[in-house]
């Protein structure tokens, strides 16, 4: 398997394009000189333990207020203007609000821009969303937000929450994404009787190196939208709280040790989409997250959510940063492969390779295993295998990749499936032969299997069966770390595992799986 010097996962801010981002945008990592580690411990013992307090104390000094004010409030109470004691209670919890967030060191807001009428622009998409800080800009607009449905029942928060009218998501309800869907245009086209929905189409928490795909959630009802994008413009960046690094009450404490915090928010003027975009909402959202980027300076990608799940899964193999299976991942959605039917197809495909005659297939041949018809994505695909520039491929590196998409936390399931495939009548298999399996289960163009081999080649016969390789991972679960080339495994770039399951942001991911454009063009890679 190849890698891709530019094509979809390539970045680009505005109309130029960029190399790879430098980092992962779902990691981050903090380095403190001796000076800041002495400055952290006596804020930890000064200052930290006030600030805490004193935040604390203004959110619960903000409950009552949301708490009265949310009471017998009914829906079409809600679309009415706000009486006068409402107003009145809307301006108290704001200067409270401001007051918490003086009190974590955020001493002054920087505004730029002028924030549209609910009128003008009924959704307000933000980005990008680096982390619980940014719930900033929602204390200050009081505009609605995409929430989970459990957070309502959160004490004191939940109250809170309530207050701004959210839009909430429903885990137990299968229904739910679209009825969210229809939730938000429902607002969005009702000519401002509700109050703006502030939504993060980044779906996650990045580190703010690059802004990754837009869900089109927000960009569906094709109403006009404003963007608003946030800087952190701090020397030390205790702000991002990303998948991989320090965690929550890590980032709280180390940000509330800072003697002031700086944050810009940014209103651009409102983006009205074109006739073309309203149709589109994969094209609208990608439109938007362009023109905010280029604000930002910063640059795209195309790594979505569902990449970050599985550049960070756990498993005994982790993916370098710069693996092409996330190219990979992104084609096979773009063909139509379902996720909740992989494991199917992923069976299909393994057992008609098994009864192939030739390992090695052509451009027809493979689409007519796939049963797709030949396409610009199909052929991207075909790319990604087609190492020598031949015109064939090795259809059993396919059925590994897809296996690692799949599964991509279960490495030895994967390992066990390419063993049948490349194994011999004996059950065996060479160390070229494990080479080819494990720079494709890791998207690699190279990769030097020979430390690993001989560690599992304990009687150097030059062959190993599974059953070998099982019995070392089991007393080596580590194996990738200790036996293969460390540059290979993304130790620099701090791609390292990751239990979370869900997005650590405010906004949860609320797209419907179909509102994904399966025509979407793609660039073509060079080689």
């Amino acid at each position: 398997m190849k890698l891709i010097s530019r094509g979809r996962g390539c970045c680009v801010a505005g109309s130029r394009e960029r190399g790879p981002p430098p980092r992962s945008p779902f990691v981050h990592q903090l380095r403190f000189s001796p000076l800041e580690k002495a400055k952290i411990a006596f804020m930890t013992l000064t200052l930290f333990p006030i600030r805490l307090f004193f935040a604390a104390f203004m959110m619960l000094l903000a409950w009552p207020f949301a708490f009265i004010a949310s009471m017998g409030s009914d829906e079409q109470e809600l679309e009415k203007p706000l009486s006068w004691w409402r107003k009145i209670v809307d301006i108290l919890l704001k200067a409270i609000m401001r007051m918490m967030w003086l009190a974590g060191g955020f001493h002054w807001i920087n505004v730029k821009g002028r924030r549209a009428l609910p009128e003008e622009a009924a959704i307000l998409t933000v980005a990008p969303h680096s982390s619980y800080f940014d719930a900033i800009p929602v204390t200050m607009t009081f505009a609605s937000i995409v929430m989970k449905a459990e957070s309502k029942d959160i004490p004191v928060w939940g109250t809170l929450i309530k207050y701004i009218r959210p839009v909430f998501v429903s885990r137990s309800d299968q229904d739910s994404r679209r009825k969210t869907v229809e939730e938000i245009k429902r607002r969005a086209q009702s000519d401002g009787k509700w109050p703006q929905i502030m939504i993060f189409p980044e779906g996650t928490c990045t580190n703010r190196s690059c802004l990754i795909t837009f869900k089109p959630g927000a960009f569906i009802p094709g109403v006009p939208v404003q963007p608003v994008v946030l800087r952190y413009p701090n020397k030390l960046d205790t702000i991002t709280w990303t998948w991989q690094g320090p965690g929550a009450l890590e980032i709280l404490w180390l940000t509330l040790c800072q003697f002031h915090n700086s944050v810009e928010i940014e209103f651009l003027p409102v983006y009205t989409p074109s006739e073309e975009e309203r149709k589109n909402p994969v094209l609208y959202a990608s439109n938007v997250r362009h023109v905010m980027a280029e604000a930002l300076g910063v640059p795209v990608t195309d790594y979505t959510f569902e990449d970050c799940q599985l550049a960070l899964a756990e498993g005994q193999l982790r993916l370098p940063s710069d693996t092409c299976l996330l190219e990979f991942a992104k084609l096979v959605r773009s063909l139509g492969l379902k996720p909740e039917t992989l494991e199917d197809d992923l069976d299909k495909y393994t057992a008609s390779a098994m009864k192939m005659k030739k390992e090695k297939i052509d451009l027809k041949e493979f689409s007519a295993y796939l049963e797709f018809p030949v396409s610009h994505t199909l052929e991207s695909m075909f790319a990604l295998f087609d190492e020598n520039e031949d015109g064939i491929i090795d259809i059993r590196e396919f059925v590994i990749a897809l296996s690692v998409v799949c599964k991509p936390s279960k490495t030895l399931e994967t390992i066990q499936l390419a063993f049948q495939l490349y194994q011999s009548e004996k059950g065996t298999i060479t160390e070229e032969d494990l080479a080819h399996i494990l720079k494709t289960a890791m998207g690699v163009s190279q990769i030097n299997v020979t430390y690993l081999f001989r560690a599992v080649d304990e009687e150097e016969k030059g062959k190993i069966t599974y059953g070998d390789f099982y019995r070392f991972a089991e007393l080596h679960p580590h194996f990738a770390e200790d036996y293969l080339y460390a540059d290979q495994m993304g130790a620099e770039t701090g791609l390292e595992t990751s239990s979370l399951s869900v997005p650590n942001g405010i906004c949860t991911d609320f797209s419907p799986e179909n509102a994904e454009d399966k025509n979407k063009p793609l660039q073509k890679k060079l080689n």
